[in-house]
This record gives C-alpha cells, sequence and structure tokens, in this order.
C-alpha cells in the first residue's frame, strides 16, 4: 500500500495544496472519484476562484455554494462545489444570530453588504468554516479541498486564528460593550477616529458601520467557538495534507517552502503527488543504430530518460524534506475536461497505469 493509499483509506478531510498550473485541480477531483469508487461518500469543495473544478469534472453550467451530486457509476458518491464567500457568510451570520431580527439587521446593513465578498481575510475564513459545515454534513464522510496557489492557500490555514485573535482583542471587546459605561468609553477613546475615518470615507458609512458592530453584538462567541473547532479539524488525526507539484525547480521550492510552513504549524505532509512527469522507459541498451528510424526510437528513449533522472534529482529536496516517498503521474497529451479523463488521473495515481483503452 502506498502512503497515498494509506492516506485515503483514514482521512475524513484532504487538503490539496501546492504552486498554480500543476495539476492541483484534477488532483483533488481524481482523488474524489477514487474515494467514490471505494464507497466512501466524498465531497470536493475548491476554494480557488479559478473555475478549474467545474472544467475538470465536465460541469458545464459550472459550479455553485450548494454541492452537486455527479453522475458517476461507483458504489459510493462524488459530490462539488466551489466556495461563494458571501452566502458561506450569510449563513454563518443567520447561524449565530440570537433570533432572526438581528440577523436581518445584520444582512440588510451596507457595511455588511460591502465587507462579505471583499474584506482581506474574508474568503480564507470562509474556505475553513465552509469546510468545518462540510465535515459535519450527514451526507460526507470525506471532505478533499481544492485551495488556492501554496501562499494563499497559508491564509486560508492561518485565518481562524486571525479571525480568534481578532476577537480576543481588547479593543474589539471595547466595541462590543453593550454597557452604557463601555460606549462612554468608547466615545472619549474614538470620537477623535472616528471623526478622521468620517471625513474619508464619509459619515454614512461610518454609521452603517457602527450599526453592523452594534447588531453584532452577542455574536462573537459564537464566531469565536467555531474558529475554534475549525483549528481543531485542520489539526486532527484524520485531516491530511498533500503537496502537488511538477517536477520543476520551481514548483518543487514552492511545495517546500509549504512543507516547512506546514511543520511551523505542527503539521505535516502526508503524501506528494508529483504530477506530468516525464515517463521513463529506461536507458536505451546497446550501441545507437544506423537506420533513421531506430536511431529517432532510440534517440527519443535516451531523451525522456535524461529528463526522468534530472526530474528525481529536482524532487529529491522535497522528499527529504518530508520523508515520503512521491507519486508519480506522467504527462499526458491535453488537459482533463471530463470524468473520462479524470478517470486516467485517478488510474495513475493509484494503480500506475490508465484504465483499458484510455489515450496516452
Amino acid at each position: 500500500m502506498t502512503e497515498l493509499d494509506a492516506m485515503m483509506s483514514t482521512a475524513d478531510v484532504v487538503v490539496c495544496c501546492g504552486s498554480g498550473g500543476v495539476g492541483k485541480t484534477t488532483t483533488a477531483a481524481a482523488l474524489g472519484l477514487q474515494a467514490a469508487r471505494d464507497g466512501r461518500r466524498c465531497v470536493v469543495v475548491t476554494i480557488d476562484p479559478a473555475k478549474r473544478l467545474a472544467d475538470a469534472l465536465g460541469v458545464p453550467g459550472g459550479l455553485t455554494n450548494d454541492p452537486i451530486r455527479l453522475p458517476i457509476d461507483s458504489p459510493g458518491e462524488l459530490w462539488a462545489l466551489m466556495l461563494d464567500t458571501a452566502t458561506t457568510f450569510d449563513g454563518l451570520v443567520t447561524a449565530n444570530a440570537a433570533d432572526p431580527d438581528q440577523a436581518t439587521r445584520i444582512l440588510t446593513n451596507s457595511f455588511y453588504r460591502n465587507i462579505a465578498g471583499s474584506l482581506g481575510g474574508t474568503q480564507e475564513y470562509m474556505a475553513a468554516e465552509r469546510l468545518l459545515a462540510l465535515h459535519l454534513d450527514d451526507r460526507f464522510d470525506l471532505v478533499i479541498v481544492d485551495t488556492p496557489p501554496t501562499r494563499n492557500a497559508l491564509d486560508f490555514l492561518d485565518a481562524p486564528r486571525t479571525l480568534a485573535r481578532f476577537i480576543d482583542h481588547p479593543v474589539f471587546k471595547l466595541m462590543m460593550m453593550p454597557t452604557r459605561r463601555g460606549l462612554r468609553v468608547l466615545s472619549i477613546v474614538a470620537q477623535p477616529l472616528l471623526r478622521s475615518i468620517g471625513r474619508v470615507i464619509g459619515t454614512e458609512v461610518l454609521a452603517d458601520a457602527v450599526a453592523f458592530f452594534q447588531a453584532f453584538d452577542g455574536m462573537q462567541t459564537g464566531f469565536r467557538n467555531r474558529a475554534d473547532e475549525v483549528i481543531d479539524l485542520l489539526h486532527g488525526n484524520t485531516t491530511a495534507f498533500v503537496l502537488v507539484a511538477s517536477p520543476r525547480v520551481d514548483t518543487i521550492e514552492e511545495a517546500r517552502f509549504f512543507a516547512r510552513r506546514l511543520t511551523e504549524k505542527g503539521l505535516g505532509v502526508a503524501a506528494i503527488i508529483v504530477n506530468r512527469a516525464t515517463p521513463d522507459f529506461g536507458e536505451p541498451e546497446g550501441r545507437r543504430p544506423r537506420s533513421a528510424p531506430k536511431v529517432a526510437l532510440f534517440d527519443n528513449q535516451a531523451e525522456l530518460h535524461t529528463r526522468s533522472v534530472a526530474e528525481h534529482q529536482y524532487v529529491a529536496p522535497l522528499v527529504a524534506d518530508t520523508d515520503r516517498l512521491p507519486t508519480w503521474v506522467p504527462l499526458l497529451p491535453g488537459d482533463v475536461h471530463d470524468l473520462d479523463g479524470l478517470d486516467q488521473i485517478r488510474a495513475l495515481l493509484f494503480t500506475g497505469s490508465a484504465p483499458a483503452g484510455a489515450s496516452q
């Protein structure tokens, strides 16, 4: 059993990470397809703004924030969705509001509507929240996350702690104080600042912001507890991180950077997938032939072998850093745009060969 097989049999959450353009989204979808073939009920969620998951799965209408079930013939199920930050934020507000009136006051607030999909860090935290919600959803027993390129994926991992620190900050607590005394303190301390902000962004926008924080009062505990749950999930024994890279120096260095950051966070790499590798048929035997057709085949085999050896050398430092043996996937002639193409990738990942009848 490979490290990839072992991971798929025990994980409840799989997070696929890597730099852009290495086939990470396709890999995430192929892992989901394998899980469904193994009888699991799997959902693949992409938090990458690029709409590659829908392309890889052959979903012509695209994906939404609600999971859709894909028509596959397998003992299990395969579902997919694409994160919608604003919709997820709305759901979190509704779930944590004390009553429908409080939820309505927030959801209709202009300040909230402006920040729900655009505030720095919001997308990353809502991605973490969506992950937790899917993990707790009885319809699924495995969640596979397709993250943005490496540096942004780190924001996704940091977001729950960032939110927790923000809610725990004394200034935030002061703004949330419902007593008259607290409001008087805020007025004394913050009025000059508020007047300055009002001159820049407008008093109407400022009034909406103040109304938002007033309406938010009492909900911070629910948000804080939710952030703690996400942190626990990401650090749990059933959450696995998969590094996807192509055999190039730049993408391997990016993967090594991410592996180091995972270690710093007390996490680790469960498996490595090296995608789009040069196929190797071994070093040609004997002397170089003289006839033109045989020379071409000989030289082609020699060139492929040389490239493959070089690619293994590129990947060696990542293997040394993580102590993981990579799963190699050879370069295919075209991109994946349907479930049949995705099944080729799945077979190469888990059996080392494409299914019968597949073009290579």
